[in-house]
């Protein structure tokens, strides 16, 4: 089953599922993370659209996510909010040209993208050379009792949800060429992290030919 289709599926009942979480922590995480945002910003996976409301009003929030039942939810959550758009998007193949953001950011996202390296590689291209890149993740335990459970309980979590839930994701934004400028643990010891890097360029790239760049 690909993942748009299980997150298809569940977008129904995806905010009554992590109802209690959302409560006691991530909501707390997401406004700490996105209270002072600025300028132009990509939201990749923005899912039910739980960041939404924790953007200042005066930046721009651009929001993508590749199950098209979980935006109809996002969307309702934006109306009225005339600084945010919602795209049907592939976050490992933006439509978007190079250095079009300010800030790229993802939220318990790099757990479920199919390959990981490829969409952080998309959101440096995406990402002024003076831009931040913000991921607020769970990921592998450097903790080793963590971590054998992690790999223990990811076939399960992945086949019914497609989520990784022991991923290296330091190791992959290093892989994308991102630098680390901030690392922070937020939960469980070091599981739940956010991460700030930057990009490692000087000037635009030249975007590939299988981009489309119709959205500037």
């Amino acid at each position: 089953m690909s993942v748009i289709t299980k997150y298809n599926r569940i977008s129904y009942v995806y905010d009554l599922m992590e109802f209690m979480v959302e409560f006691l922590k991530f909501g707390k995480w997401r406004r700490l993370m996105l209270s002072d945002m600025g300028g132009r910003v990509l939201d990749m996976g923005v899912g039910t659209g739980k960041n939404l409301e924790y953007y200042p009003g005066d930046c721009t929030v651009v929001g993508i996510d590749i199950s098209p039942k979980m935006l109809e939810h996002a969307k309702k959550k934006a109306k009225g909010m005339d600084n945010v758009s919602l795209l049907v998007m592939d976050g490992e193949h933006l439509a978007f040209k190079d250095d079009s953001f300010d800030n790229v950011i993802t939220t318990f996202v790099l757990c479920s993208v199919p390959e990981p390296v490829h969409a952080l590689q998309e959101l440096q291209r995406v990402c002024k050379p003076q831009g931040i890149s913000t991921n607020l993740e769970h990921m592998r335990s450097e903790n080793a009792y963590i971590a054998f459970l992690e790999d223990v309980f990811n076939p399960v979590s992945t086949f019914f949800m497609g989520v990784n839930i022991n991923r290296r994701t330091i190791e992959n934004i290093k892989k994308a060429g991102l630098k680390v400028i901030e690392e922070r643990n937020m939960g469980l010891g070091n599981v739940f992290r956010l991460v700030r890097s930057r990009p490692k360029k000087t000037a635009s790239c030249p975007a590939s030919t299988d981009h489309v760049s119709q959205y500037s």
